[in-house]
């Protein structure tokens, strides 16, 4: 595949340099942008005036006024109106114009890859899926990537020329991986990844900047951009087991991309042998019990890891995705929220136990998130 995009010029940081990026996203990445771009979003179809954006940045009226030529002349902003103003003339108030920017969020699954397209509004606007062997090997695996983005492109923006507006791809993926380089660690059950340089590769392979992160952390930030609110654990079950952590309103990563590893915390010494190599992990006790077809004891493994998560954090709420929740979210719900209720009532603490939900987006939520990967720092989200 030789770059789905050959249009504007800007390479992102985090890319490789191997072709040219849809739109100026380093530009657009800028911090004084992004404060002006969130505001915009924010605002939605009605608008917001310079006066105010600049009242609510702490920008001066200079400033803003040319952070917004510049986003109108770029295509990211446009008129929506005028305002009447409390003296003088009417105010013209600007909207963001979504889709004047798009990204792909890949969900690379050990078994199927699932990519779509989304405005600057996270709105979905294609989407494809195809079944996959993750261990089929780094050539292969590429390949497919890349003919699925170039497919889901061509989907929704109509072929190179609608491209110019593609600011990049998230791939989303378990781990263990380095989320700052782009490079894999040892994916459970497929050891051949380890050390990959994941983001670099496919970045040369597409022409646009590529970000990589772990398919929980993926999760975690869409369901924080798209609204969750507070501490919140997203935990992830389908071909594996993990969690993705927000913490104050951020992506929990740790300093290595460690964090949420939760599959693999041992709860039954010398219990069955786990993929990861170690034995009674979360992740094996509960896949196990997934694979005999009982899903009232997957859920109630599920919970126990849970309340030790809640336990440990404090957090607000527990969300639960993934394509085994999908095939039976109630029981989940129920076996989980079960298992943390009786945790509350043992220690004493006083008040409701962790509340638990499914969390919404269906088992899209990874490869949307994935998207967010590269929107979320237009928008000053740093933990994109």
């Amino acid at each position: 595949m030789g770059g789905v995009n050959r249009t504007r010029t800007g390479m992102a940081p985090g890319s490789a340099g191997g072709g040219a990026a849809g739109a100026n996203l380093g530009a657009l990445r800028s911090h004084n942008t992004a404060l002006v771009l969130g505001l915009l979003r924010d605002a939605g179809a009605q608008g917001i005036s310079r006066l105010e954006l600049a009242e609510r940045t702490g920008l001066t009226p200079q400033a803003v006024s040319k952070i917004t030529a510049r986003l109108r002349e770029e295509g990211f902003a446009a008129e929506a109106g005028r305002r009447a103003s409390t003296g003088g003339k009417p105010r013209t108030v600007l909207r963001l114009v979504p889709e004047a920017g798009h990204a792909v969020g890949v969900h690379l699954d050990r078994d199927e890859l699932r990519a779509v397209l989304v405005d600057l509004d996270g709105a979905v606007v294609a989407r494809r899926r195809t079944e996959l062997d993750l261990g089929a090997g780094a050539e292969a695996v590429l390949r497919v990537v890349g003919d699925v983005v170039e497919g889901v492109v061509t989907d929704g923006l109509g072929g190179p020329a609608g491209a110019g507006s593609l600011l990049g791809v998230g791939v989303a993926l378990p781990g263990p991986l380095d989320h700052a380089r782009g490079v894999l660690h040892r994916v459970t059950g497929f050891p051949g990844w380890d050390g990959f340089p994941l983001r670099d590769a496919l970045a040369a392979r597409l022409g646009v900047p590529v970000v990589v992160d772990k398919d929980t952390n993926a999760a975690a930030l869409g369901l924080s951009v798209g609204g969750e609110g507070g501490s919140f654990a997203y935990l992830h079950l389908g071909t594996g087991l993990g969690a993705g952590l927000v913490i104050g309103g951020s992506v929990h990563r740790g300093a290595r991309t460690g964090a949420g590893e939760f599959g693999h915390q041992v709860i039954q010494l010398d219990g069955p042998l786990c993929e990861c190599g170690d034995r009674g992990c979360v992740e094996a006790l509960c896949l196990a019990a997934v694979g005999r077809g009982e899903p009232a004891e997957a859920a109630r493994v599920l919970g126990v890891g849970a309340a030790n998560l809640v336990g440990l954090l404090d957090i607000d709420v527990v969300l639960l995705g993934g394509r085994t929740i999908s095939g039976a979210p109630e029981t989940y719900v129920r076996g989980v929220g079960g298992v943390l209720e009786a945790r509350a009532r043992r220690e004493g603490a006083g008040g409701a136990p962790v509340p638990v939900r499914v969390a919404p987006r269906g088992e899209e939520a990874v490869a949307e998130g994935a998207a967010q990967l590269l929107l979320a720092p237009v928008f000053g989200r740093g933990d994109g």
